[in-house]
């Protein structure tokens, strides 16, 4: 009987059957005088870690793998309880598994709207929603900070307040990133990786990791959605005074042609209402058929030169006059200097010589240049004499 009761003290098998999909922390079960046996077997599984305590006091951490316990493998309670090389006896401690794997799903949203200033409509609330998935990262750092020495420890117990991060750290990212409200459902993407950057400097002192945070929605307050409406239809109309006159003129319309009043005195405001408003938007729907009716500017006139054969005006920068086809820019050289001057000139601009004293010159009849006398060919086009 006695050494059935002492063998029922001695732990030979250690592990954690992890059925759960939101437990962090599993304290292995500890009966009162229960000690764990030298030799005794560990079975620490994939997306765990298990952790010995003694006296409160962070010892051995084993990943996943199994196990022979021995002073070999575990050297932080070997030095703790001063042990000699080939100790054999039970012992006590405290083993905590620690889930490792990645816990999804989690759900955050803006309790209260964020203030946000935008440079189209002004202070605005916005509201969002999403998911974040996290895991533990440092499990020791994660027992000191949080989980302490509870028997358990689940998700429930701390995504409030990792929620409260995300949406300190939502508001700080659309201030710093001045996403304009008419863009943000474009910027999901860029919002939720800029929160996950500075959330996770938060969330490693506590010895955890934001894996993925997902921005599913952010929504306006209503009267601003109404404005981003009508801007859109403005857009449609055009942007004009008058486009907008007549969009709120219909609108006006419309209102006042469901009010029909009571008795023949309402009946008599919403008639003149009516009449008012349709006049209104008559003398806006004509100034807008006239402003659309109106002859555009003219194009001022472009300027002109002389053509240097038959003296037609001709548009400046053409390189043929389209009444006698002569060369515009043709040229002949001054006989004194050599200059290029210009056909039609009269005098040379750098010597000041009188062109008409240049030698007896010819006409080519099939491009108009300038061609000296007893020449066989035309320099300009080649035609022959």
């Amino acid at each position: 009987m006695v050494f059935n009761f002492i063998k029922s003290q001695l732990l030979k098998v250690i592990e954690w059957t992890d059925d759960s999909k939101d437990l962090l922390v599993y304290k292995f079960p500890m009966q009162p005088n229960t000690e764990i046996m030298m030799g005794s077997a560990l079975t620490v599984r994939e997306s765990q870690v298990a952790i010995f305590v003694n006296k409160g006091q962070i010892a051995d951490i084993f990943q996943p793998g199994y196990y022979k316990l021995s002073t070999d493998n575990m050297p932080v309670l070997t030095k703790i309880m001063s042990w000699k090389y080939g100790f054999d006896s039970p012992f006590k401690a405290e083993v905590y598994f620690i889930n490792t794997k990645q816990f999804t799903d989690q759900k955050w949203g803006t309790v209260n709207p964020i203030m946000m200033r935008d440079a189209d409509f002004g202070m605005i609330r916005i509201r969002g929603y999403g998911k974040f998935s996290f895991r533990v990262d440092d499990p020791a750092t994660f027992l000191k900070e949080l989980f302490g020495t509870n028997s358990t420890f689940e998700t429930k117990d701390i995504t409030d307040y990792l929620k409260s991060i995300l949406i300190q750290n939502i508001s700080d990212t659309i201030a710093e990133l001045k996403i304009p409200a008419l863009d943000l459902a474009t910027q999901y993407r860029e919002i939720s990786a800029a929160v996950t950057e500075h959330s996770n400097a938060d969330f490693q002192k506590m010895g955890l990791q934001l894996v993925n945070m997902i921005v599913e929605n952010v929504s306006l307050p209503e009267e601003v959605e109404k404005m981003m409406d009508t801007r859109t239809s403005m857009g449609v109309m055009g942007d004009k005074m008058g486009a907008f006159m007549q969009y709120q003129t219909a609108h006006a319309i419309r209102d006042a042609a469901q009010n029909e009043g009571n008795g023949l005195a309402g009946a008599g405001m919403g008639l003149g209402a009516g009449l008012g408003v349709g006049n209104v938007f008559a003398q806006n729907f004509a100034q807008g058929m006239s402003q659309a009716a109106a002859p555009a500017p003219a194009a001022p006139a472009a300027e002109t030169q002389p053509c240097p054969k038959c003296g037609a005006q001709v548009r400046k920068g053409a390189k043929f006059c389209p009444e006698c086809g002569g060369k515009m820019n043709a040229t002949v050289k001054c006989a004194k200097c050599g200059a290029e001057v210009r056909a039609s000139a009269k005098f040379c601009p750098e010597c000041g010589n009188k062109m008409a004293d240049e030698p007896a010159k010819k006409t080519c009849p099939k491009c108009g240049a300038q061609v000296k006398e007893g020449a066989k060919f035309c320099p300009e086009c080649g035609e022959k004499f």
